[in-house]
């Protein structure tokens, strides 16, 4: 799968807490990784930078070659990365409380495993149409499953900044984690939440498809991200399999 990808510290942020990266592993076996500091917290950008180096770096040794060795994979090391996390933070005061968010997908050929846990998402483009993939793990999405809020009420809800899951600060750090199939043509799309904070999924969608270049189009969603606020760091990872692996 083509990838790219780049990140912006905004207009209202001095510091960028987002990191990603994309890594291959000794099976060439694509891994691409999102992770967002959380809330400005001590050390955000520090929980970042570890989760998706050490992720990577591990995935760059595994030799992992089907669906379920890497939902495995995933698993054991989010839960590993957590408690590195967890004990660095303990150990050094200036970083007491740091988490991150983090997005993450292994690509084949034909299927890609993603695991989340956070509020950084994947998107799937398939036939022109665009669909979340992740769930966000914070207080406003927790209210509108209940049915305490409407979906309306959800977009402008105090608690969509308010995460309910996150890499680091405990030690329960359950990823939702699931696999679906990839076709010719398919985007897939992995972001920090600072851009669906100010673009909606229409024009997501609009400029990805008119985009000639998936390079172009992850830097028109940053600009335009900063062109409408810029509130947040922004981080845009597109992929496009532009035809059949065999």
């Amino acid at each position: 799968m083509k990838i790219a990808y780049a990140s912006d510290t905004g207009r209202m942020r001095t510091d960028n807490q987002d990191y990603v990266s994309v890594f291959i592993n000794q099976s060439g076996i694509q891994l691409a990784i999102v992770a967002d500091g959380v809330g400005g917290q001590n050390g955000g950008d520090v929980a970042a930078t570890m989760a998706v180096s050490h992720i990577g770096n591990q995935w760059e040794q595994a030799h992992i070659i089907t669906v379920d060795d890497a939902k495995q994979w995933l698993v054991d090391h989010i839960n590993s990365e957590n408690d590195t996390i967890v004990q660095t933070a303990h150990r050094y005061h200036t970083l007491n409380g740091m988490a991150t968010t983090l997005v993450v997908a292994v690509i084949f050929a034909n299927e890609m495993v993603v695991a989340n846990i956070g509020d950084s998402r994947a998107y799937v483009i398939r036939q022109r149409q665009m669909r979340q993939l992740t769930t966000d793990h914070n207080l406003a999405n927790e209210l509108l499953q209940e049915g305490a809020i409407t979906q309306d009420e959800a977009v402008t809800h105090p608690g969509r900044h308010l995460i309910t899951r996150q890499l680091g600060v405990t030690e329960d750090s359950k990823a939702d984690l699931f696999a679906i199939s990839i076709q010719p043509n398919d985007y897939i799309l992995m972001t920090t939440d600072g851009m669906p904070k100010h673009i909606s999924d229409e024009e997501i969608l609009q400029i990805v498809l008119a985009a000639p270049e998936i390079s172009q189009a992850v830097t028109q969603l940053i600009t335009l991200t900063n062109e409408a606020g810029g509130s947040d760091n922004v981080t845009v990872l597109i992929g496009h399999q532009e035809s059949e692996v065999n």
